[in-house]
Parts: C-alpha cells; structure tokens; sequence
C-alpha cells in the first residue's frame, strides 16, 4: 500500500513503526523531549514514545512552544522518523523548521488525509524523500 502525501517540511526519509494517534496531543507537557515518550498521562497513548517513530497526529493541542519540544526531540536524537499531519501546524512545523537551519537533521513532515490514518496502524511504514507514505511491513 501506498499514497502519495503533500510535502509541508522538506527533511530525511524516514521508517519506523506507525504511532498513529487517537487524540490530538499538546507536546509541551505531553511529549518528555528527553525520552519521547507520551508524558501526558490522559492521553490515550501515554507511555508510547514517539521516538524513530511515523508519528500519525491527528491535532496538537495549545501551547506554542511545541516547536520547542519538536526541536528538543530532534537534538537528542528523539524526534519521530516522520510526521503525518492531516493539515499543516505552523507552530509545531517551526521547530523542524528551525532545527533544519542550525544544521540537524530533521524528519520530514507530510500531509495525509485523517481518514486514511488507520489503514497505517501497526504497520511499518516508510516516508519516501519524494513523500510517498508506503507500508514496508
């Protein structure tokens, strides 16, 4: 199976496990930018981690510092494999944004319809350097 996607930020290719979540998620105070880990303990997927990775958000809730978190899992080597975002986060994108410019390296971020979020559950799933969602196992 795959699908093509809309680019939002241009990154490396990427492959992980599908962390496809069932509620929108505030990553400041939600997401441990030491670990990756899913801290927010009324999130349906508190304790995953969204370490390596596709990381599937159906919406991010409030703060504007979740580019700071974003970037913060990216300089430590925790940042998702990729993100799937069904509409574009301009507040959360901008720490991929920013940590492309100092220099990381960063995932890449890609738009894909939400209805379609499920077909990827507990797949391995590979973000093509073109956007391509595509199942890999």
């Amino acid at each position: 199976m795959s699908a093509a996607t809309e680019i939002l930020v241009p990154g490396k290719a990427g492959e992980g496990e599908a962390l496809v979540l069932t509620a929108p998620i505030s990553f400041w105070g939600g997401v441990d930018p030491k670990t990756g880990c899913i801290a927010d303990v009324r999130h349906p997927q508190h304790g995953e981690t969204v370490s390596g990775r596709v990381l599937f958000l159906p919406g991010t809730i409030g703060s504007s510092s979740a580019s700071a978190v974003l970037m913060e899992l990216v300089h430590n080597g925790r940042a998702p494999a990729a993100l799937v975002l069904h509409e574009p986060d301009a507040i959360l994108l901008l720490g991929l944004i920013v940590a492309r410019e100092m220099g990381w390296e960063t995932p890449m971020a890609v738009r894909l319809g939400h209805g379609a979020f499920d077909a990827y559950r507990g797949s391995i799933v590979k973000v093509a350097g073109d956007g391509a969602l595509i199942v890999a196992a």
